[in-house]
């Protein structure tokens, strides 16, 4: 019993932070009188009261959580905040299902970017803003998440995080408190998000365009306040700086603090993950410019080099911006940008898939294995940035790759199932469950998801959360032994 009372303390007061969140878009609304405010009105003492009655009643409950309490409370907090979300939006758009709303609301928390909705240019200021808010505010959650709560779940976070901080970005570096940790990235995190939103604003947006699209490129979550997206904008200086930003997003953000700290571009250097995520994405760009131009897609190499870097950045880093259609590229160009959704990202970020340290672990592991058929007697430990990667952590990436795949195996044959083509069923379960934004065909850059039907879309919208609690979390859940021990 005291075990739901504390799920049910936490949860409201993760409630009433999001009755807070949504009272600046209250404010917004009113200043702007764009005729949203009752929604907002209504969204936020409903959602307040809610908070309340759940909190006050519980705050004599004992505080401290179990492991199997801890991943409850990950997959309620994931799975119910977005209902509260879709309040606002389901008041001030009556027609709009619930189902879709929620669809939108978890893209939103999710960091995904996918969308329902269309008409995005003539949504009201505050309705807009609330989209983007949930991407930024999830952005500093996944940065929480996955270092504050996994390591108290104990499934291998405070390892695996260690573990991704080669070379100077050690233990050492960072403040010794979890808490303190958490505000340190929090504040390089704010620092960034105010720095690309004064870029952008010299860039050409005017305030609230780069104050939205700096909170879905910092959070790497790709909602934009038209529907044609950054090609909206048709400036290569905007395209450069969410490009640069993006990049940044994508990188540990331990390392970004440790390189503040010590006013010095050594971490990055020193960071195998970050060295590695910037070669393969900056190679990758060179290659997709060439066969773009080489095809005859754009007329020449430099506005093809314009028009991949943006594109496949933003795919890459799991953002989901758009600046063309890139559905109707050679196949080969979406094909590897989903691809690089897959893995690039690094861990410490705010973007999804299965995070670069793992794949160099996996590669590292692929080749540590033909060392010793080569040589079964010798004994070789694998090192990354000359720190010993244990088995635990080498078995545990292993486990989580299998059934990343197998997540996409089974939901994608689950989307065939439905009538949806192999490259629309593929590609939608790709990039909801790597939060990367658009797919492909019927939910290509130049459409949306709101063609799917509601059991395609609730597919989706699972797909887009096991994706971001890291599939252990949800999968635990189900595995009768984890409740017995």
């Amino acid at each position: 019993m005291n075990v739901i009372l504390t799920i049910i303390h936490i949860f409201g007061l993760v409630t009433m932070g999001f009755s807070a969140l949504m009272s600046t878009c209250l404010i917004t609304s009113k200043l702007a009188d764009d005729g949203a405010t009752h929604a907002f009105f209504e969204g936020t003492w409903i959602t307040l009261l809610l908070g309340v009655l759940m909190f006050i009643p519980t705050l004599r409950t004992p505080k401290k959580v179990s492991r199997q309490a801890g991943f409850l409370l990950v997959a309620i907090t994931w799975s119910l905040t977005p209902v509260l979300c879709t309040i606002p939006l389901m008041i001030y758009m009556p027609t709009l299902s619930f189902n879709d709303a929620y669809f939108e609301t978890v893209s939103g928390l999710t960091t995904t970017g996918a969308t329902i909705l269309s008409g995005l240019d003539h949504l009201p200021m505050s309705i807009n803003l609330w989209r983007h808010e949930l991407n930024w505010i999830a952005g500093m959650g996944i940065i929480i998440f996955a270092v504050a709560i996994l390591p108290i779940l104990g499934i291998g976070g405070m390892q695996l995080y260690k573990a991704e901080m080669p070379g100077t970005v050690k233990e050492s570096d960072l403040p010794p408190r979890i808490a303190q940790t958490a505000k340190a990235l929090w504040l390089v995190y704010a620092g960034f998000t105010v720095a690309c939103i004064f870029a952008l604003h010299l860039a050409g947006m005017n305030w609230f365009d780069a104050i939205c699209h700096a909170f879905s490129a910092m959070s790497l979550g790709g909602f934009s306040t038209h529907d044609s997206s950054v090609g909206f904008f048709n400036s290569l200086s905007i395209e450069m700086v969410l490009t640069v930003f993006q990049l940044l997003a994508a990188i540990n953000f331990a390392t970004h603090f440790v390189a503040l700290r010590k006013q010095s571009i050594n971490p990055y250097i020193d960071d195998r993950e970050a060295r590695t995520f910037l070669t393969l994405i900056l190679g990758s760009c060179v290659i997709a410019a060439w066969v773009l131009w080489n095809a005859g897609t754009y007329p020449d190499f430099l506005t093809a080099l314009r028009y991949a870097t943006f594109n496949l950045v933003t795919i890459a880093t799991d953002c989901g911006f758009s600046n063309q259609d890139f559905n109707k590229w050679p196949v080969f160009v979406p094909m590897w940008m989903l691809l690089l959704s897959c893995l690039s990202a690094s861990s410490g970020s705010t973007g999804g898939g299965i995070r670069m340290i793992r794949t160099i672990i996996l590669m590292k592991q692929a080749r540590l294995e033909m060392f010793k058929f080569i040589h079964p007697y010798a004994i070789k430990p694998m090192k990354i940035g000359g720190t010993v990667v244990s088995n635990n952590i080498v078995n545990s990436v292993t486990g989580f790759i299998f059934l990343y795949f197998m997540s996409i195996v089974i939901l994608t044959f689950t989307l065939l199932f439905s009538g949806l083509d192999l490259v629309t069923a593929f590609s939608a379960i790709i990039t909801c469950i790597n939060n990367a934004g658009p797919g492909l065909n019927e939910v290509g850059p130049a459409g949306n998801f709101a063609g799917l039907s509601d059991f395609q879309k609730a597919v989706c919208t699972f797909a887009m959360l096991l994706g971001r609690v890291q599939i252990f979390s949800i999968v635990i859940l189900f595995v009768p032994e984890f409740w017995r021990k």
